[in-house]
């Protein structure tokens, strides 16, 4: 099935304009950060991002150092195979087990995985119920 991971989720939201996506990505592979997961949307002129990084203490200090105020919460990275049907399975895992799903989103390509970020009411009891 799928393979679940603790991982940092670092939000920040500001006033959207151009070029934010760019000086935000400029900033963190100049200090050598990598971006494993990440969403971005404008609402009302404010721009909000969410993201996962291989470093998440070094990419909340570059952030910070651009004037974001950046908050971090755990979240949970789940690796699924490619396939029809695989989301849903782990979408009824948490629902079984009464685990409420806040948010999601994910990705995937031609490969033979996806990967998505779920924050959930109660991320250690999800990360039990996947590893089964």
């Amino acid at each position: 099935m799928a393979k679940a991971t603790k991982i940092r989720l670092l939000s920040f939201s500001t006033e959207d304009r151009p070029g934010l996506l760019a000086q935000v990505t400029g900033a963190l592979a100049g200090a050598k950060v990598n971006i494993t997961a990440i969403c971005s949307y404008s609402w009302d002129n404010t721009a909000y991002v969410d993201m996962t990084v291989d470093d998440p203490v070094k990419a909340k200090r570059e952030l910070g150092k651009l004037g974001f105020s950046v908050e971090t919460e755990d979240a949970i990275s789940v690796e699924m195979p490619n396939k029809i049907g695989e989301l849903d399975k782990v979408a009824r895992v948490l629902a079984d087990a009464g685990i409420n799903i806040s948010y999601m989103y994910g990705t995937t390509s031609s490969g033979r995985t996806s990967t998505g970020i779920f924050s959930t009411s109660d991320n250690r009891a999800a990360l039990r119920k996947l590893a089964k």
